[in-house]
C-alpha cells in the first residue's frame, strides 16, 4: 500500500510474496492480533509480504485478518537516532484523519523487549485501495484531463494540510517552528555527517551555500509533512476523475515551514529528468497531461490564500535534502544492510541532485 521515503528509485504497489519476509515475524504478529485486537483477528493464519519499492522504513501487507492491513517497521539496519520514529508517524496519521486523506491506524507497539513481531517499534493501520504512481506507464489508467485535476488536487491537499492548527488536533507539541530551517540543517549535516563513506564536493558546496543563507524565521507555520510527492499518495478513482485516496509515509512530519514541503514537490516535478530516466520514481509528466509546477504553485498559494512564494532556497533544501537520504541509502546497501533489489544504482543520483541545488541556489531572485 505504501510508497517510500524520500527515494527516487523504482516503485510499485505491487507486493513480493514471502512466507516470513524480512524483518517480520508472521506468527508472532498473529499472536500479537489476537491478543491485543482481537476482533481484527480471521479464520486463518496471517499471510504477510513486504512491498516492493522499500527503502527505508520497511511496509508490509497482511492478509488474513478481518480487513487487509499494513505494517510499518524501522529499516533493518543503520538506524540514525532522529529518524524512523514510528510512534510520531502513527501519532500524526491518527489525528489527521477526516481532515485530509490517510489510511485509519491500528495501533501503534513497542516489541522491542518483546521481539516477538519485529524487534522494534511498529504500527499498523488499514490497507486503503489505490495506486501508487511511481512510472509514467501508470498515467494511462486515467485521462490527460484527469491526470491535471491529480496534480491540481495535489497542490490543494498540501494546503489544506498547511492549513491545520496544530494546537486544535493536539499537535501543538509535535515540533518547535521557530528556528526550523536551522535546525533542519543541523539534522541533514548530521544524518550526511554519519553516512560518509565517499567525497561528495559539490554536496559540501550545496550544504555550505543553503546553512550561509538560511530564510528568517517570522513567516507561516504548520505541520510539514517532509517528503510530499505524487508517489508518496494512494490514487484511486475514475479514469476522468481520480483522487488522491490517501497521504502515506509520515515519518519526518514535525511543525515547521510549510515552504519546505513545496520546494520538495518541485524537485519531485522533475525527478526522472534529474536522476536519469528509470532510476527515478514518479510518474509526472506533462505531456501525459499534468500540469507545470508553476501553476500547481498557483494552485497552492490559491488554495491557501497567499502569494505565489519565492521557493528557490526550498527546492536548493529539497535537493540537498534528498541527495543526504539517498547517501545515507547508498551508504546502507554497500554495508549490506538494505532489502530489495534497485539499490546499486541509487549512489549515482546523489551529485546530480546536488550540481541541480547549487543552479538553483545560484540563481538571481
Amino acid at each position: 500500500m505504501n510508497a517510500t521515503k524520500g527515494q527516487p528509485v523504482n516503485v510499485t504497489n505491487e507486493a513480493a510474496p514471502a512466507a516470513d519476509p524480512p524483518g517480520l515475524d508472521v506468527a508472532g504478529l498473529g499472536r500479537w492480533l489476537a491478543r491485543e485486537h482481537p476482533g481484527l483477528t480471521g479464520d486463518g493464519p496471517l499471510r504477510a509480504a513486504l512491498i516492493t519499492g522499500g527503502r527505508s522504513n520497511l511496509t508490509y501487507r497482511v492478509d488474513g485478518a478481518r480487513v487487509p492491513l499494513v505494517l510499518r517497521r524501522p529499516p533493518l539496519g543503520h538506524v540514525l537516532s532522529t529518524a524512523h520514529d514510528m510512534r510520531r508517524e502513527h501519532r500524526v496519521i491518527s489525528v489527521l484523519r477526516g481532515i485530509i486523506p490517510v489510511p485509519p491506524t491500528v495501533d501503534v507497539a513497542d516489541d522491542t523487549e518483546a521481539d516477538e513481531v519485529t524487534g522494534t517499534v511498529f504500527f499498523v493501520m488499514e490497507h486503503v485501495a489505490g495506486r501508487v504512481m511511481s512510472h509514467p506507464r501508470m498515467n494511462a489508467a486515467w485521462t490527460p484531463g484527469g491526470l491535471h485535476r491529480l496534480g491540481i488536487e495535489l497542490a490543494e491537499v498540501l494546503a489544506d494540510l498547511h492549513a491545520v492548527d496544530p494546537g486544535a488536533v493536539g499537535l501543538g507539541d509535535f515540533g518547535r517552528p521557530e528556528g526550523y530551517l536551522t535546525r533542519q540543517m543541523k539534522t541533514w549535516r548530521r544524518q550526511y555527517d554519519a553516512s560518509r563513506s565517499r567525497e561528495q564536493p559539490a554536496l559540501d558546496s550545496l550544504q555550505d551555500r543553503l546553512a550561509a543563507s538560511i530564510p528568517e524565521d517570522g513567516g507561516r507555520s504548520g505541520i510539514v509533512h517532509g517528503d510530499y510527492r505524487l508517489d508518496n499518495v494512494l490514487v484511486d478513482g475514475t479514469p476522468g476523475e481520480p483522487r488522491i485516496a490517501a497521504v502515506l509515509d509520515w515519518e519526518m512530519a514535525t511543525l515547521g515551514d510549510p515552504l519546505v514541503d513545496l520546494g520538495m514537490l518541485g524537485v519531485y516535478w522533475r525527478i526522472r529528468a534529474l536522476a536519469g530516466g528509470e532510476i527515478a520514481a514518479g510518474a509526472v509528466d506533462e505531456e501525459a497531461g499534468y500540469p507545470a509546477f508553476a501553476e500547481v504553485a498557483d494552485a497552492y498559494a490559491a488554495r491557501a490564500g497567499i502569494t505565489v512564494p519565492d521557493l528557490s532556497w526550498y527546492r536548493a533544501f529539497a535537493c540537498y535534502k534528498l541527495a543526504v537520504i539517498l547517501e545515507g541509502i547508498h551508504y546502507r546497501y554497500t554495508g549490506g544492510q538494505t532489502v530489495g533489489a534497485g539499490f546499486d544504482a541509487i549512489g549515482a543520483v546523489v551529485a546530480p541532485l546536488a550540481e541541480e541545488g547549487l543552479w538553483i541556489s545560484s540563481r538571481t531572485k
